[in-house]
């Protein structure tokens, strides 16, 4: 169920255009909609997760994509979850690695998203381990990157923005 309207491309103010598609005509995308009600907090979100998702991110794709459908999964955002399998395996995120996100195989990626979501940091163990592979700046991506897209899927599943027409469910209610 929407609970908040999405506002049709077609619909879209002048405010709404500057920040959601700058000089560009855009394919349908329920975020965009949804995020489009409004304009100056949809500005400084995508700002952020415009560097979390750019090439600005220290943090390797791969990683971050795991770490995002991670996050999706324990959300139940099935929103969040469709875009990012498309995105994950783009970076060649393997089937076998979604099914292991999807069963919280207990991989550094989601023992880590595993503990940020339940606990709000990081023991010293994990720490340690994600030291040993990621720098201080790739350390902040991953934090951020956790916190930004647990965002999201509250702000996607408490307004109901449902998936694009077209998109697949990216095996989310099935096996991936």
């Amino acid at each position: 169920m929407t609970r908040l309207p999405l506002v049709p491309y077609e619909e879209w103010d002048t405010e709404a255009l500057s920040v959601l598609a700058p000089g560009r005509k855009l394919p349908p995308s329920n975020a965009l909609g949804f995020l489009a009600n409004h304009p100056p907090l949809a500005k400084a979100f995508l700002t952020f997760n415009g560097h979390l998702l750019g090439r600005t991110s220290s943090l390797p794709v791969r990683d971050r994509e795991l770490a995002i459908l991670r996050v999706a999964w324990r959300r139940r955002c099935a929103y969040e979850w469709a875009q990012h399998v498309l995105i994950a395996r783009k970076a060649g995120v393997t089937d076998e690695e979604i099914a292991a996100v999807r069963a919280g195989d207990d991989t550094l990626i989601n023992r880590a998203v595993d503990q940020l979501e339940e606990d709000s940091q990081l023991p010293d163990s994990t720490y340690s381990e994600l030291a040993e592979i990621y720098d201080e700046t790739q350390l902040m991506d991953f934090v951020f990157t956790v916190g930004a897209y647990g965002l999201l899927a509250v702000a996607f599943n408490t307004f109901g923005v449902g998936l694009d027409p077209g998109l697949p469910d990216g095996g989310f209610d099935s096996p991936a």
